[in-house]
């Protein structure tokens, strides 16, 4: 897809620390530029392990006009393909999740088996050769129990450095042996870039996320100091520093890795107290599940956050996981994933509460909805243009911002088969 003069203008004076122009975030041109530059060419977190938890169980995936098939093998991998059929491009599986034996296209029951083989297509003649007629397949990385996709033929190679960094930070709360126990949709009317903008700050959080400033402290994510709390961040950042020590010395990483804006492959992580005791992300602060994840004996763990680029965000704590996924519908529509883990072991109804543990985020992802939808309508206006970010609570957002543009300049001056480079090292070879 070729660069319009008009983006490519946009693209090279967007000002720093500033809001984007408001075509990036109404028009469907960016938004089919976002969908080919972005989410058919980055490592893209679209499930997680337990969605497809026996061997022959599926998901589906739509990212614009490619649906994707999540499968588990009779090996127990998690491979993934594109969901047509090789003959006449029917779509084979059309429900969200099920489970099956092997694929079966509707159309004309060409069949294949888990690992994508056409095993069965009758009427061929002898001269037929199933082996060049396999599903085709999608990179799949599977880091700690997340799951991530990548279109491209060649997908970024920096994925390695995230899984590195990450994989001590998220393998002892064990998604891998958890349970999806509660999944939740959310079509915002809004553009996919507002939905991650408003994640990536805690500015808003005390005026409309009453629920879940119950056990997260602001000062977390970018605070500015000042003689009227300067005795509250002094008191938080001793207690960020004790517990750090803490958990360290439980062999549970804590400290803050940020390189949002630096690899192709974006990401941050933290581990950060709660607030009232510090248990989890409930309405008390308490766990929301008596079976602690892992191998864990105490639940004052505090939250583990964890956030990439270009779609998603986690946060791990003792007794439950919360993951939430972003896919772009159009330049004003996104889709919001939201699922709740806990252990497989846990029982509804005697170890947790489906109500009690989804009721911060539910709470949570309504008001931000109501607040990308607000901004939405804002920047459509004759009267909008770009705004300051505050170098204080907002650097986050800027690192996004930065990221997502960096993405559209690498796409806009690199040539045909060349290579996009990170700190030197190839990552990726865009074919356009």
């Amino acid at each position: 897809m070729k660069v319009s003069a008009d983006v490519r203008a946009m693209i090279e004076r967007r000002k720093k620390g500033h809001t984007l122009e408001a075509p990036f975030y109404a028009s469907e041109e960016i938004h089919a530029l976002d969908m080919d530059v972005i989410f058919r060419k980055h490592w893209i977190q679209v499930a997680v392990e337990p969605d497809v938890p026996e061997a022959g169980d599926y998901m589906t995936v739509e990212l614009g006009n490619d649906s994707i098939l999540i499968v588990r093998d009779d090996d127990m991998q998690i491979r993934a393909f594109h969901n047509v059929c090789r003959h006449r491009g029917a779509r084979l599986c059309s429900s969200e999740k099920g489970s099956l034996g092997n694929i079966v296209c509707p159309y004309h029951s060409w069949t294949y088996n888990l690992n994508g083989d056409l095993m069965f297509a009758e009427h061929m003649g002898e001269q037929f050769d199933k082996c060049k007629h396999s599903l085709k397949k999608v990179h799949l990385e599977n880091l700690a129990g997340l799951i991530f996709i990548c279109l491209a033929d060649t997908p970024p190679a920096d994925f390695a450095v995230l899984r590195a960094s990450m994989e001590p930070y998220l393998l002892p709360h064990g998604l891998a042996d958890c349970k999806v126990a509660a999944s939740i949709d959310i079509i915002e009317k809004g553009n996919w870039k507002l939905t991650m903008e408003n994640n990536r700050e805690c500015y808003h959080c005390v005026a409309n996320h009453p629920e879940l400033t119950i056990s997260l402290y602001e000062y977390g994510f970018g605070y500015q100091r000042s003689a009227d709390n300067e005795e509250a961040m002094a008191a938080f950042d001793k207690t960020v520093e004790e517990r750090t020590a803490q958990w360290e010395a439980m062999n549970l990483p804590s400290k803050e890795i940020d390189r949002l804006a630096d690899l192709v492959s974006g990401f941050r992580t933290q581990r950060l107290p709660l607030d009232r005791s510090g248990e989890s992300q409930t309405m008390d602060a308490k766990v929301a599940s008596k079976k602690l994840l892992g191998g864990f004996q105490q639940a004052d763990l505090g939250g583990l956050s964890f956030w990439t680029q270009p779609n998603s965000w986690h946060h791990f704590m003792s007794d439950h996981i919360v993951s939430f996924s972003v896919i772009p519908l159009s330049a004003g529509e996104t889709l919001v994933r939201t699922k709740w883990l806990v252990h497989k072991d846990a029982k509804e109804g005697i170890d947790y509460n489906v109500d009690n543990l989804t009721a911060v985020w539910r709470a949570t992802n309504d008001q931000d909805r109501a607040l990308v939808e607000f901004s939405q309508l804002g920047v459509t206006s004759s009267a909008y243009e770009p705004g300051p970010y505050s170098p204080f609570t907002e650097g986050l957002v800027e690192k996004f911002c930065e990221w997502y543009i960096g993405r559209l300049e690498d796409y806009a001056n690199t040539p045909d088969e060349a290579s996009v480079t990170s700190h030197g090292e190839k990552v990726v070879s865009f074919k356009r």
